[in-house]
């Protein structure tokens, strides 16, 4: 059994991470394994096959994701947020490793990767795990409320356009127009896969839920005391800790968390970040704090996770919640809101808290009711998420569910 995974952008952090976790172990479990990606990362690995691997094809690389973004920017009174269209990529089934590939395996594949209708071209099986709303939308990775991916797009709210015919519908079309029936769609979360089940362009296909993954060796917890020492916090205050690739994301949802912030006691409190953002959002919030910038290592985030008394996912829209799982993973409890991809992660009182959606006054309720539970029953909360990730999310066990699906798929079922 080969399976081919086609991943763009970073595997080392947001979508690219739960790919490149799933094909590690695959590999593990005996799978023939291969990741065809467009990473500007350094990745020493024989089982990555990088399409920049000189400067022409990284030129190549970089137009065409140019082109891609900059389509959008016609608009001039669009959202700035990240739109991909999927009109230009690169055409993987000249390789050999298609050819030798039994099923071919998409995940996040914008940034210029995958033009589209190169899907009418495999002439092999094909799994698509969605890891955000692009996949069913007319460029948008989030709709953010707005429901015209149910039809056919046209008058983007992302993009301020008032026309039917706008860039959304030329994209939703054509994939309506270019994605095979026989494609197996996969949602990382249920709420994901309800979405796709609603949406035009995924009328008629067959789609499944399987939980994205967290490497649970790799993110082991460390004594928080140990954790704070090795990263320089010295204090006595519970530490609340919020991050994110990237924290200017509109959908992460930080407003909501600055805005539980005004509700809590500052002299209680040590806040770190991480993540990228803008300095000036810290400035004025009253507490004392630490921003640790952008971290990818596995190290450090398991050392911010661990330190930590709890972790906030303020997330407004997300697919799933890696970070989530990570915090979890690491013995640290979470509060986020009961919605999307995270309400099927955490177990309220359980293992975290889950605030109602999107009240900043129950998020501030779930970092007070966390903090102030008794040692006990803490501890309790804190066994309870990582053994939650041991038994649902754990890399390992999410491979040999699509393994299942692999042979199914095979077989022609």
């Amino acid at each position: 059994m080969k399976i081919l995974h086609i991943v763009a952008g970073k595997l080392s952090g947001g979508a690219g991470r739960g790919a490149y976790w799933l094909h590690q172990a695959l590999i593990d479990s005996g799978i023939e394994s291969l990741l065809l990606t467009n990473t500007k990362e350094n990745i020493i690995d024989e089982h990555i096959i990088n399409i920049n691997k000189n400067f022409k094809e990284r030129v190549f690389s970089i137009v065409r994701n140019q082109i891609d973004q900059n389509i959008s920017h016609l608009y001039k009174k669009r959202e700035k947020l990240i739109f991909s269209t999927g009109l230009i990529g690169f055409d993987f089934t000249k390789l050999q490793v298609y050819k030798d590939a039994d099923i071919i395996h998409l995940h996040w594949i914008n940034s210029g990767m995958l033009d589209i209708k190169i899907l009418q071209k495999i002439k092999k099986p094909v799994i698509w795990t969605m890891r955000d709303m692009w996949p069913m939308t007319g460029g948008c990775h989030y709709t953010m409320g707005c429901t015209k991916f149910l039809a056919l797009c046209g008058e983007c709210q992302q993009l301020h356009s008032s026309s039917k015919y706008d860039l959304s519908r030329l994209v939703l079309q054509r994939k309506l127009k270019y994605l095979p029936k026989t494609i197996k769609i996969v949602g990382i979360s249920s709420w994901l896969s309800n979405e796709a089940k609603k949406s035009s362009v995924f009328q008629g296909f067959d789609i499944r839920t399987i939980d994205n993954n967290v490497n649970s060796k790799e993110f082991l917890p460390i004594d928080k005391k140990i954790a704070r020492e090795i990263l320089g916090i010295k204090t006595k205050k519970k530490i609340i800790l919020v991050g994110a690739s990237n924290l200017k994301d509109f959908y992460k949802g930080f407003n909501k968390y600055l805005e539980a912030l005004k509700l809590l006691d500052k002299q209680k409190y040590f806040l770190c970040f991480f993540g990228n953002s803008d300095t000036e959002i810290f400035d004025g919030i009253g507490f004392e704090y630490r921003d640790f910038g952008f971290l990818n290592d596995t190290i450090s985030l398991r050392l911010l996770y661990s330190c930590a008394d709890v972790f906030v996912a303020p997330s407004l829209m997300e697919a799933f919640g890696k970070t989530i799982v990570e915090s979890m993973s690491c013995k640290t409890p979470v509060v986020c809101f009961d919605a999307t991809g995270p309400k099927d992660i955490v177990r309220d009182k359980i293992d975290g808290y889950k605030a109602k959606a999107f009240s900043s006054r129950d998020l501030a309720s779930g970092i007070e009711w966390i903090v102030n539970l008794d040692k006990e029953t803490y501890t309790t909360l804190c066994s309870s998420a990582r053994e939650r990730v041991e038994m649902k999310f754990d890399s390992y066990l999410i491979a040999q569910t699509y393994i299942n699906l692999y042979k199914e798929v095979l077989n022609g079922e």
